[in-house]
């Protein structure tokens, strides 16, 4: 019967084990949210944060909106989350760890691997991406 209404409403209804739930949504939504907090509080604590805040484009205004939402509720999330975040953290940690490689050694095609890789998957995906 909740279904029903959850439907009714325009809902797709989906079924995952609270631990499922756990580790699609640290992928998804959490460490989004960590992301675009940290790049902005890393920025912000810089001598010319108000040059860089100024200068920004789309790219840093699509990223880092989540940004301006409310600290206390994602404080609680995370921590509520905090081994499956730390999890998804690592692993992107160690993603970032390879492009520093590559960064320090002109390694191009390193680099263009891994934006090639996700470029693909943003395009296979953009339909439900963008839709939402």
């Amino acid at each position: 019967m909740v279904e029903e209404h959850w439907r009714a409403a325009g809902s797709r209804i989906e079924h995952m084990t609270p631990d499922e739930h756990d580790r699609v949504f640290a992928a998804v939504s959490h460490l989004p949210h960590l992301l675009a907090f940290a790049l902005v509080a890393q920025i912000a604590g810089d001598a010319d944060a108000e040059r860089k805040f100024a200068l920004a484009g789309a790219g840093f205004r699509d990223f880092t909106r989540i940004a301006a939402s409310s600290p206390s509720m994602w404080r609680d999330v995370c921590l509520a989350n905090r081994d499956a975040i730390g999890a998804e953290l690592n692993a992107y940690r160690a993603l970032l760890d390879e492009l520093q490689r590559a960064l320090d050694a002109a390694d191009g095609a390193a680099m263009h691997r891994v934006f090639a890789r996700a470029a693909a998957a943003r395009r296979a995906h953009s339909n439900r991406l963008d839709a939402e």
